[in-house]
């Protein structure tokens, strides 16, 4: 088996890819309006409307009202991206702090308010765990 992407599920579709597409600097593929995925080596994230729920069971995700999920994205200098990103994020939950495993971690909140967390090993043993 293999973990391929994770999906949110938003109201609207385009302002969240927008804001993914500027922290992350990768670009989306649009499927249709209400879908779109931006792929990195590792994963993709998938962003679907609130239209697309009913596909699988309705009432079944609600946009806006994850508490228990964050999304993490490893990046090379999380310290440096982090000052790269006051033009596009609006609430840090938390400025780079290391962390008891070894990862430095900056936390912020999408437009939908989700959690996503940019995050660089510093550690040797953390850097030998997502040595590339």
């Amino acid at each position: 088996m293999d973990f391929v992407s994770i999906r949110i599920i938003t109201g609207d579709v385009a302002r969240l890819v927008t804001f993914y597409e500027q922290v992350t600097g990768v670009r989306a593929v649009w499927a249709t309006e209400d879908f779109a995925e931006l792929t990195t080596p590792g994963a993709t994230l998938a962003i679907a409307s609130t239209r697309t729920v009913p596909l699988f069971a309705p009432g079944s995700a609600r946009p806006a009202e994850n508490h228990s999920v964050i999304t993490e994205f490893l990046v090379d200098d999380v310290d440096r991206v982090h000052r790269n990103l006051s033009a596009y994020v609006t609430d840090f939950v938390a400025g780079p702090t290391t962390m008891p495993w070894g990862n430095r971690s900056l936390l912020f909140r999408d437009p939908d308010g989700n959690l996503v967390n940019f995050f660089t090993p510093v550690t040797p043993e953390a850097v030998e765990k997502f040595a590339r």
